[in-house]
């Protein structure tokens, strides 16, 4: 064990403080918008009962959730978006579980497209906040609580360095590894920030459209298993290996 930790530590980065001012400012200022988007949204709510405002953790408080924000958006939009981003990032960024009631909740109120956009972009910004915070203080986070997925992941990262853009939309796309894994040891295995960027927002866009559109008729789903059916399962696999193909049609010519 100790010699596999000692591996993946050389190869990261081993500068006293590994972030640079660019990518201090960048996590400083997601983290600082997102709470003076929750503080926005408090200040600017009309005086009523909000009780019902809680993170969701079961379709049924999810629908009362929904019940009570329709009305709501539909006069305070800006609001309800500012609360809605800075709650999702937040969740992101410390790896809080309960994400895909949030999802579910975009399609809700949203529709499909501005729903899809919403989850993607405010998905993106808690990785990439996620992202920098592991890489200034993740290290011993992720030694601790994935040590094997860690392994398996830096030899992934290190054997396809070349097409790792491919091979990070693959990551994505389907559920091979946990996406929170992934915002939290990319920096640790040196998956550059921009690959790490690109392939969060494209790699995401197609869960996102499932679970949005899912969200439409919140009311008939019964569980989470419902999301993810064998045929949506299969077809996230198929564009994943996809992505990945011209990676392995590469390595077969060499």
């Amino acid at each position: 064990m100790e010699k596999r930790e000692e591996k993946i530590a050389c190869s990261a980065n081993g500068s006293i403080f590994p972030l640079t001012f660019l990518e201090m400012m960048v996590v400083s200022g997601v983290i600082v918008s997102s709470v003076l988007g929750l503080l926005g949204l408090y200040y600017t709510m009309p005086a009523s009962d909000y009780s019902f405002l809680k993170l969701p953790r079961s379709l049924e408080e999810l629908q009362i959730l929904r019940d009570h924000l329709e009305s709501y958006t539909n006069d305070y939009t800006i609001q309800v978006l500012m609360g809605y981003c800075a709650v999702y990032i937040v969740m992101q960024t410390f790896m809080i579980p309960g994400t895909v009631f949030l999802s579910l909740l975009a399609g809700a109120l949203f529709g499909v497209f501005k729903g899809v956009a919403l989850v993607v972009s405010a998905a993106t910004a808690g990785a990439s906040s996620c992202y920098f915070l592991s890489k200034l203080i993740g290290k011993p986070l992720v030694f601790s609580l994935w040590p094997d997925k860690l392994s398996f992941f830096q030899a992934q990262v290190a054997k396809r360095r070349k097409g790792l853009l491919n091979y990070m939309l693959f990551l994505r796309l389907t559920p091979t590894l946990p996406n929170t894994f992934i915002n939290v040891a990319s920096p640790i295995v040196d998956v550059p920030y921009h690959i790490f960027f690109l392939g969060t927002f494209i790699g995401l866009i197609p869960a996102a459209y499932l679970t949005v559109r899912a969200g439409l008729a919140l009311g008939e789903l019964r569980s989470l298993g419902d999301l993810y059916d064998f045929q949506a399962i299969a077809t996230l696999f198929l564009i994943g290996a996809v992505s990945i193909a011209p990676t392995l049609l590469t390595k077969s010519k060499t």
